[in-house]
């Protein structure tokens, strides 16, 4: 077991996109990263492609949003490294929906994987932080989370929870070792962005003061950062790496 720390990742929703670049950059700054997803292919490929670049990884799938597996996902971190100190709370999904026409079970959804399952993930993990009295904790929020987005009012309000529920969070556990802080990326190029409408792409692309999306490295970054001893005095914080479409 590493004795470093900081030294154990969790992160979630690592399959593709910001998770697995969140995954890969943590892994290549040294820590033992524990790769989750709702599909364990998934989460085995990305361990490949840590391993296969000298770092060390597990896979532990499961949905977020299941009490039950998320035991299992703490239980499998622990069993292959021991228990996080770094939890990544990126799981997540994007649907392009008008208001009117979203369900009940649409809205739940979006809730319960994006909401829930932070919930569910730090309240699992948290319990040991404090009592080893060092933590860190960085939910994946968005930028729609603080301005909202056309068609996009589910995933807007589930975002927004994450960001209340890092800032009160954090007040509650920042005196016992255990930092808490989100990140809000802007439009970034992943599977999910790219599935959305183009009409919604370009007008978005055109809107952003840097004129164009990010990429889920330069996300990955700034994880790397809330993560790292140069962060110690970020507590309560939403980090934009948005491309200037939220300026705070």
């Amino acid at each position: 077991m590493a004795s470093e720390h900081y030294r154990v990742a969790l992160v979630t929703g690592a399959g593709n996109g910001i998770g697995r670049a969140v995954a890969e950059k943590l892994a290549k700054d040294g820590e033992s990263v524990v790769v989750n997803d709702l599909r364990g292919e998934a989460a085995e490929e990305v361990v490949a492609r840590i391993e296969e670049a000298g770092g060390q990884a597990a896979a532990a799938p499961g949905d977020v949003s299941d009490p039950e597996a998320v035991q299992r996902i703490l239980a499998a971190t622990r069993g292959a490294f021991g228990p996080p100190e770094i939890m990544v709370n990126n799981a997540g999904f994007l649907q392009q929906k008008p208001f009117v026409d979203l369900t009940v079970e649409d809205f739940d959804r979006m809730i319960a994987v994006h909401l829930r399952g932070t919930f569910l993930c730090t309240h699992a993990v948290l319990p040991e932080m404090l009592s080893a009295g060092r933590g860190i904790i960085v939910n994946v929020a968005s930028q729609l989370g603080q301005i909202g987005g056309v068609e996009l009012c589910h995933y807007s309000a589930a975002k927004a929870g994450i960001i209340g529920l890092t800032k009160s969070l954090a007040r509650e556990v920042s005196t016992q070792g255990v930092r808490v802080n989100a990140v809000a990326p802007g439009p970034i190029n992943t599977e999910l962005v790219l599935g959305l409408s183009d009409e919604w792409r370009t007008n978005k692309a055109a809107e952003l003061p840097l004129g164009r999306f990010g990429d889920p490295h330069e996300v990955a970054d700034t994880v790397a950062f809330l993560v790292s001893g140069g962060a110690a005095l970020y507590v309560g914080q939403t980090l934009g790496p948005n491309s200037g479409d939220v300026m705070l």
